[in-house]
């Protein structure tokens, strides 16, 4: 029997299949799946903020993007994952308020999105398919044995990417 693996706001885990690995309530933030399709070694952060080195209280690396990405990598790594195989699928990053702005503080969701981007470009990881953006929160849930990304918003339709 496979089992669900959840994922809390600013934290991390990594899930084998059968088992399935989800997060609730991005709005903001942004889930980032890593993914070896040989291994089927999936990993799964919640990231609410884009650098750890612009926040006094930075401790926890799974809140930021520079530094919950490696994390992740390296937890693969040391459950079996090949590092070099990994492909991303990301999803969240929504602009939750009405307005637009040019206020940096205001643009979380595109920074997080930006930010996710560019750490899996340093890590030469390639990003296969997202859904970021846009003004609605969404939950994720991610299936290492097929590789679905599982995208689930209020009032829209369920998607897989």
């Amino acid at each position: 029997m496979s089992k669900m693996i959840k994922v809390g706001m600013a934290d991390g885990n990594i899930c084998h299949s059968p088992d399935a690995i989800t997060t609730l309530g991005l709005g903001s933030c942004v889930g980032v799946v890593l993914y070896d399709k040989n291994t089927k070694i999936a990993g799964l952060v919640h990231i609410m903020l884009p650098d750890s080195t612009k926040v006094r209280q930075n401790q926890n690396k799974a809140k930021f993007a520079d530094t919950g990405i490696d994390m992740l990598v390296d937890r693969m790594a040391r459950a079996g994952a090949n590092t070099s195989m990994l492909t991303a699928k990301i999803a969240g990053g929504a602009q939750m308020f009405a307005f637009k702005t040019n206020n940096e503080m205001l643009r979380v969701g595109e920074r997080n999105v930006e930010a996710v981007k560019q750490k899996l470009k340093e890590l030469g990881i390639r990003i296969l398919a997202e859904d970021t953006g846009l003004n609605y929160g969404r939950t994720v849930e991610f299936y290492p044995e097929t590789g679905d990304f599982v995208i689930k918003a209020v009032g829209r339709s369920v998607r897989t990417i």
